[in-house]
């Protein structure tokens, strides 16, 4: 990146990727909150409500996603990335604020909405603000922060969970601070990064791919605004990369937007040129969740309960997943753009197959012990450094600049329908197959997943997003 300011470049991509370090931590700390809050709210002997409890964000995130595409189209990327801060900021307050279970899912849902916005939006602004050559990298660090957010919110909850004694009964546990204050402060900790998020997102510029695409007509005040978007797309650019590079780039959204000068809606979006990739990025999307890992970071109380851990070993097996999870997002960062998006989204989905037949066979065995705990981090290494990041790379780049809003929309609600079913589908599943049937599930769809990238994933490499436009849409 030599030729381009660094500098600047890294400060928006990174502000940006707040929405994910945000999205990670609200995602997660639900899942250390879990032994407490249900407690508290005197759910633990009910599965369909813990099921509800836990996926009342994902349903937020489904209408989060709906709308961001079109108002980001609409408003522009960096509004939406405000509006998905502010709802960070009271969701964190207000989730630790109510006694009543109704208000508790309502402020959860809240920020669930924030997490949908932010997950269709920070990979999407990353990705049209990127030269191509580190596109794969530069989107991937919106992975990373949601990573360090997950474990964020694992170090927090473990730290402050007060040590819970041998022989603690639940009762014990209701009326101890854990019980009543301490999940409460987990949620609170989101606060100061999400009004951080807030601050600085006024400090980002608006993409230049959005502003370079809106439609310039014939009357004259449109033409005026129509130009002064366009001046801001090229000094932006040229801010990047320098004038030639401002000018290579807004020639070839140009030539890329010349031809279709119509409104971009779903009524495009799902015409001919657009179907077949837009089919790719559907299952993409929901392949990501339906892999099974993100059970692993909601549900670990369960998963290692049954793997022989007492409820405070939980907590710290928990950080290890974390830690793990952020070194190999390290990794991906460094070979996303080396070995290519297909090869890794292969070796995800085949590598995560093999590891969860051999757990489930562990359950169904009752292996007990630290070997699990292996088997648990390698799914973990496995997905962070290939699927996790990689997924959002893919979602931000196959579209073209002028449905990409929308695409994204379409696709991160499925990502986050995926991620609803396979949240609220675990508790019972887990009762009703065990932990050693549910893994063989798992594994079942990873394979299904890998013969389906070996046949229709393509390599995006390295290409600029005009480039990709003309090859995905022929």
């Amino acid at each position: 990146m030599k030729a381009y300011n660094q500098g600047f470049i890294y400060f928006i991509c990174m502000v940006s990727a707040m929405g994910g370090l945000l999205f990670g931590y609200d995602w997660v700390v639900i899942g250390g909150a879990k032994p407490f809050y249900e407690l508290y709210f005197a759910i633990s002997e009910s599965p369909v409500m813990q099921g509800v409890a836990m996926s009342t964000a994902l349903v937020g995130c489904l209408m989060g996603a709906m709308v961001a595409g079109a108002w980001a189209d609409k408003y522009g990327r960096k509004p939406m990335l405000i509006v998905a801060a502010v709802l960070f900021t009271v969701s964190a307050l207000a989730t630790g604020w109510f006694n009543d279970f109704v208000l508790f899912n309502v402020a959860r849902f809240v920020g669930g909405i924030g997490i949908g916005v932010a997950s269709a939006l920070s990979p999407m602004y990353i990705a049209e603000i990127s030269p191509a050559e580190v596109r794969g990298k530069l989107v991937s660090l919106n992975q990373m922060t949601i990573v360090l957010g997950i474990l964020a919110a694992q170090i927090v909850n473990w730290q402050l969970a007060e040590p819970i004694p041998e022989g603690f009964t639940p009762t014990d546990i209701l009326s101890s601070w854990n019980g009543q204050m301490g999940w409460r402060w987990m949620f609170w900790a989101e606060a100061l990064p999400a009004a951080s998020f807030l601050l600085l997102a006024f400090f980002i510029p608006e993409s230049p791919r959005w502003l370079a695409t809106r439609k310039v007509r014939v009357k004259s005040e449109e033409l005026k605004v129509g130009n002064e978007k366009w001046a801001a797309a090229r000094a932006t650019l040229a801010r990047i990369g320098g004038a030639e590079y401002a000018e290579r780039e807004l020639q070839a959204i140009a030539e890329a937007d010349a031809a279709a000068q119509e409104q971009a809606g779903l009524a495009t979006l799902f015409s001919r040129p657009f179907r077949r990739v837009l089919l790719l990025g559907i299952v993409i999307a929901v392949f990501q969740q339906w892999c099974g890992t993100n059970v692993i970071f909601n549900y670990a109380q369960e998963i290692f309960s049954a793997a022989g851990y007492s409820v405070g070993d939980v907590l710290f097996n928990i950080v290890i997943t974390g830690i793990a999870n952020v070194v190999f997002t390290f990794v991906a960062l460094y070979t996303v753009d080396r070995w290519g998006r297909r090869s890794l989204m292969l070796l995800g989905a085949g590598g995560l197959g093999v590891i969860y037949l051999i757990l489930g066979t562990c359950y169904y065995l009752e292996v007990t012990g630290f070997g699990m705990v292996i088997l648990v981090v390698a799914a973990i290494a496995c997905y962070a450094m290939s699927l996790g990041p990689v997924t959002w790379v893919l979602l931000s780049e196959i579209f073209p600049n002028r449905v990409r809003g929308v695409a994204m929309a379409v696709c991160t609600f499925a990502l986050w329908t995926g991620c609803t079913t396979l949240t609220f589908s675990f508790p019972s599943l887990n009762a009703t197959l065990g932990s050693s049937g549910t893994f063989w599930i798992y594994a079942a769809i990873c394979i299904s997943g890998f013969l389906f990238f070996r046949q229709r994933c393509p390599e995006t490499r390295g290409k600029s997003l005009e480039q990709l436009e003309q090859e995905l849409t022929k």
